[in-house]
């Protein structure tokens, strides 16, 4: 084992706290520390850039060996002063490959415990897989041992420097890293005591495999590609037909399950333009909103829901690109899935995807490493974990129903009185992936608590973990200018715990949460 040791943080309010530079012993046997320092002046200089402004910490970085194949690289942050007794754990989006600097951070500035890791890979390209081609084991670090065994490692340092083990652990993340949300309370139900998993991409090889349809539907039938100067002419039309079914018209399809959007209407009846669609193109457009259903007809995951679609990030980032084949993180997440992980096989192509045989090659291949889709939470409620779950209505990445699909099998499983004792789902409307879009998409889901459990996700977490106040609505704001908090909010929305959804009162200002109640559709 190697290990730099530097200047020891002082810790002595803890008797039994070993010095920073001393903590690579608490690790797992064949670990190799590479870092063991105190960041004391306030700087780090990470991934090439200069950080300023940090609090006194123990820096803790190497990497974990739980096989021969296994390169599992984290960092745990400990601050050497004012800890609030608790963990954070970070997760990552896509096929992560990096260490989320951002995220340890905010945790560290917030006086938490921290901890975040590559999952066993190094890429800075997160749709990039050719990292799995002949490597099972890091496709299984990747898919949920890299999480836990960060985990582990994480709360063995954590115990090593306080000389205490965190008082609660909690973890938040989103996309890929709301999959890795759900592993850990399907798998590993004691790390942690709160999570929040944000659009989670649970079902991993169905999304590919919806993915991989809409791509051979787009791209390789003659016509059918339809670019981004398309999308809002088919958001108009979704709006058109939904929008005001909760009473306000406003930009933002409140429950598009309540809603059946029908693209035809943008049939062009003429020569084509920007504001229609030619048969071919409206084909590939509706293949986006169906779901995929088995031989017997049962839908086994759903299709994307109407609105948002020329949103800033959404389907121009997502779904069409800049051009064929081009700016499609659609293109990037579904082919390198398939060459690298299903097939082991760079030359693989989308336009001889088959829907049958590449789900089941996708199943038997990688879907018990990478599918969180188990119900059974029975463990993690038992043991008092509290779950927050929350999705964007106008995801172009990963289907919001498909979190209701989820969330209402754990009530089938458990029942709905023992699933209303330890999860919640929010289903926000008009959000995009994670953040961003036409609604109120700023709800504290991003970091650590920043403000109250009425209109923060975090510290209504904590609120339940820690008091026993079990969450109701979360008040969320679209603020005047994403990029200058300061500048206001230009709305505020109740999110409402499903199935119950926001309905406007009839009166009052529909810019202001006030003016809705939360009941079922």
């Amino acid at each position: 084992m190697t290990k730099t040791i530097v200047l020891a943080l002082t810790v002595a309010a803890f008797a039994t706290a070993a010095p920073c530079g001393d903590l690579g012993s608490f690790l797992p046997k064949g670990s190799t520390v590479t870092t063991a320092e105190a960041v004391e002046n306030g700087e780090l200089t990470i991934a090439g850039k200069t950080v300023k402004g940090l609090p006194a910490f123990c820096r803790v970085s190497g990497s974990l060996h739980p096989t021969p194949d296994s390169d599992i690289r984290f960092e745990v942050w400990l601050p050497a002063s004012g800890w609030n007794g608790k963990f954070h754990g970070v997760g990552n989006g896509g096929f992560a490959g990096t260490i989320n600097y951002a995220g340890l951070i905010d945790a560290v500035k917030n006086k938490y415990a921290t901890a975040s890791t590559d999952t066993g890979h190094a890429d800075a390209v997160n749709t990039n897989a050719s990292w799995a081609l002949n490597h099972p084991e890091k496709i299984i670090d990747f898919g949920y041992r890299g999480i836990h065994e960060t985990t582990l490692a994480a709360k063995a340092t954590i115990k090593g420097f306080y000389g205490e083990a965190p008082k609660k652990s909690y973890f938040n993340s989103c996309s890929n890293g709301g999959r890795q949300a759900l592993m850990e309370a399907q798998r590993y139900p004691a790390d942690y005591d709160g999570i929040i998993a944000g659009a989670p991409a649970y079902a991993w090889t169905n999304l590919l495999s919806s993915g991989g349809l809409s791509l051979r539907l787009t791209l390789a039938e003659a016509g059918a590609y339809f670019g981004p100067k398309k999308l809002p002419a088919i958001q108009a039309a979704a709006l058109e037909q939904c929008d005001a079914a909760d009473g306000v018209k406003d930009g933002v399809i409140e429950n598009p399950m309540a809603c059946q959007f029908h693209p035809a209407v943008l049939l062009c009846k003429g020569e084509e333009t920007d504001a229609c669609l030619t048969p071919a193109q409206l084909k590939a457009v509706a293949s986006n909103y169906e779901p995929l259903h088995d031989a017997k007809g049962n839908v086994t995951f759903p299709g994307m829901a109407p609105g948002g679609e020329a949103d800033p990030g959404a389907w121009a980032n997502w779904i069409t690109g800049t051009e064929p084949e081009k700016g499609s993180a659609r293109f990037g997440f579904v082919t390198n899935f398939f060459k690298y992980i299903v097939y082991s096989d760079p030359q693989w192509s989308y336009k001889t995807f088959d829907l049958n045989r590449d789900l089941a090659a996708a199943n038997q291949k990688a879907g018990a490493a990478l599918n969180a889709a188990s119900p059974d939470l029975s463990a993690f409620q038992k043991r008092g974990g509290k779950l927050l779950m929350y999705h964007g209505w106008s995801d172009a990445a990963i289907p919001g129903a498909s979190s209701v699909k989820y969330y209402d099998e754990v009530v089938a499983k458990l029942g709905a009185s023992t699933a209303s004792s330890f999860t919640r789902l929010y289903m926000v409307p008009g959000m995009g992936h994670c953040a961003g879009g036409s609604g109120t998409s700023s709800f504290g889901q991003g970091g650590t608590p920043a403000g109250d459990r009425f209109t923060n996700i975090d510290a209504a977490l904590e609120a339940w973990v820690e008091q026993s106040l079990a969450p109701d609505s979360i008040i969320a704001a679209k603020p005047k200018s994403p990029a200058n908090p300061s500048a206001g909010v230009a709305r505020t929305h109740p999110l409402c715990p499903w199935p119950q959804i926001a309905k406007y009162k009839g009166a009052g200002n529909p810019d202001e949460a006030s003016s809705y109640s939360c009941s079922k559709p």
